[in-house]
């Protein structure tokens, strides 16, 4: 079951749902809509290696908007940190910026519960495309979590995103044993 605005609004209440920095006029019927951060990174390598950390680059959004070029991945990060403690958050794109042909994730659009962090976004696009550092680029939608939760996702020793920052974070699947 997905929350409604007021539900949302009685998590953010009760501080199982975090949104810093809140507006409560982004709180749509049932999501929250997020917002490009000023940070973007690339990777170094044209080459990615999923047993090797690659490294990466970030760069700041300058004020005149950054173009993106089809056939790269960038980096991109949520200007908001959220926490979601009792419900299961997932990203998705706007319909406005994917009529701009701009996908902002490959395959990670749930998080975890107990995920307390900015949102990497894995962002692509079809044409080249100016984007801008505050521009809305996403809504979270929360559902509601059956049962009991054994490991939240921020009490993990395992969990590879745990670290708070608002930069893009690269790739930690070299991290995986496999």
């Amino acid at each position: 079951m997905i929350l409604s605005d007021k539900k949302i609004l009685e998590a953010i209440e009760s501080g199982d749902i975090v949104i810093e920095p809140y507006d409560r006029d982004c709180l749509g019927t049932n999501s929250y809509d997020v917002h490009l951060g000023k940070w973007l990174a690339n990777y170094r390598d044209p080459v990615l290696d999923a047993r090797q950390h690659n490294q990466i680059d970030h760069f700041e959004i300058p004020e005149e908007g950054f173009v993106l070029r089809p056939g790269v991945l960038y980096l991109g990060v949520t200007q908001e940190y959220t926490e979601t403690h009792h419900a299961v958050p997932f990203l998705e794109g706007k319909s406005s910026v994917g009529r701009l042909g701009i996908d902002i994730h490959a395959t990670a659009g749930k998080g975890d519960v107990g995920f307390c962090n900015h949102w990497t976004l894995e962002i692509s696009c079809t044409q080249p495309v100016r984007v801008y550092a505050g521009m809305p680029i996403g809504q979270l939608i929360y559902f509601m979590v059956e049962g009991e939760i054994e490991r939240f996702y921020n009490k993990k020793s395992d969990a590879k995103y745990n670290a708070r920052t608002d930069r893009p974070v690269e790739s930690m699947m070299w991290k995986n044993r496999f």
